[in-house]
């Protein structure tokens, strides 16, 4: 836990100006214009892809085939939804109705999340990172991401907190699922933007992978298909979005830490390279996509070696580490957090 509050105000106005100063760099750079062409050729190449699930869906006889589909679906669909976060934060288009549509296509149709309701969450996330209260993605009830997160768990739920670490990637396989309960509940409750477009695609999203499955596969084999695309999406996706700031400072709800200290200090960088930017759709730049959130995903390489120079030349601190380590960073914190809880169990505490 870090608290902001005993930063001096002229440091905060030191960095706000920083910040001013590096966005006026990024801009020359010319590393915000919008990339359409781009992103017509990622959008093409997941059509592509998407498409070639439906053809083995409906041409395959071999369950086994089908089963591998699955698994390749969950890195289809993940790679959709990564679209959608790009469109969300408007990389890909001047024009919002054109984001909104690939968000729309993406998060509603393909994968059956609410778009409004995912980037509502998201847009809280990105305001607060790790800031306990006010960011979504700490604020699971079943796992701890401090001392003081931990205080404020039942006690009942101890015993599992106790190895959440262990716990922690079994328990993405159930994202998906949870995401698509929370956008049905949102839709029925809240009246948003394009409320009507988004119930008649989710809606249709249903019915299309659910009529789909169990019209060409006997109702065991559409449920295990069903449950393999489901599980490996949500650790998919989890694997992408946890070493984003898991196991990174986690600071107090009413920290005054600026702009600029809070998003470099709590995300971590994967280290560049051609199969980790595709990937992860460009998120292992955390630290860049947390400053520039519009900043279009084939931009970001470029932009960190100015952005990590910048930051190093004003002691700044930024995190960047290779892939398995952050997964053992994430795992790590997550077990050290609920170290006390252990220790109390042990029977020579107890006198």
């Amino acid at each position: 836990m870090i608290d902001g509050d005993a930063r001096p105000s002229f440091l905060a106005t030191r960095s706000s100006t920083e910040y001013v100063e590096l966005k006026r760099m990024i801009k020359e750079a010319g590393l915000l214009e919008k990339q359409p062409f781009y992103y017509a050729g990622q959008i093409g190449l997941l059509l592509i892809l998407l498409m070639v699930s439906l053809v083995v869906l409906l041409v395959v006889k071999p369950f086994w085939i089908q089963l591998l589909n699955a698994v390749y679906l969950a890195f289809v669909t993940t790679q959709l939804g990564l679209l959608g976060h790009d469109a969300g934060h408007r990389q890909v288009f001047q024009r919002t109705w054109r984001n909104d549509a690939i968000s729309l296509f993406t998060g509603n149709l393909c994968i059956g999340i609410s778009s409004e309701w995912w980037m509502a969450r998201h847009n809280k996330h990105h305001n607060h990172p790790n800031q306990l209260d006010l960011d979504p993605d700490v604020s699971i009830p079943i796992i701890a991401f401090s001392g003081e997160d931990l205080a404020q768990k039942a006690t009942f739920l101890h015993g599992f907190l106790k190895y959440q670490a262990y716990f922690f990637f079994p328990i993405l396989s159930l994202a998906l699922i949870d995401m698509q309960k929370n956008s049905i509940l949102f839709l029925l409750q809240q009246k948003g933007k394009y409320y009507i477009t988004e119930r008649l695609l989710l809606l249709l999203h249903f019915l299309g992978y659910f009529g789909l499955l169990f019209s060409h596969l006997s109702i065991w084999q559409a449920s295990l298909f069903i449950l393999i695309h489901y599980i490996v999406s949500g650790v998919f996706m989890g694997s992408i979005f946890a070493p984003n700031h898991k196991g990174m400072p986690v600071l107090s709800a009413d920290s005054k830490i600026d702009f600029l200290q809070r998003q470099v200090m709590t995300a971590r960088n994967v280290y560049a390279h051609p199969f980790t930017d595709f990937w992860y759709g460009g998120l292992n730049y955390q630290i860049e996509h947390h400053l520039f959130p519009s900043m279009p995903r084939n931009r970001l390489r470029k932009a960190q070696s100015m952005i990590k120079a910048f930051c190093l030349a004003r002691a700044i601190p930024y995190h960047e580490t290779s892939l398995l380590q952050s997964y053992w960073e994430t795992l790590r914190a997550l077990h050290e957090v609920t170290a006390p809880l252990r220790e109390a169990s042990r029977p020579s505490s107890r006198h």
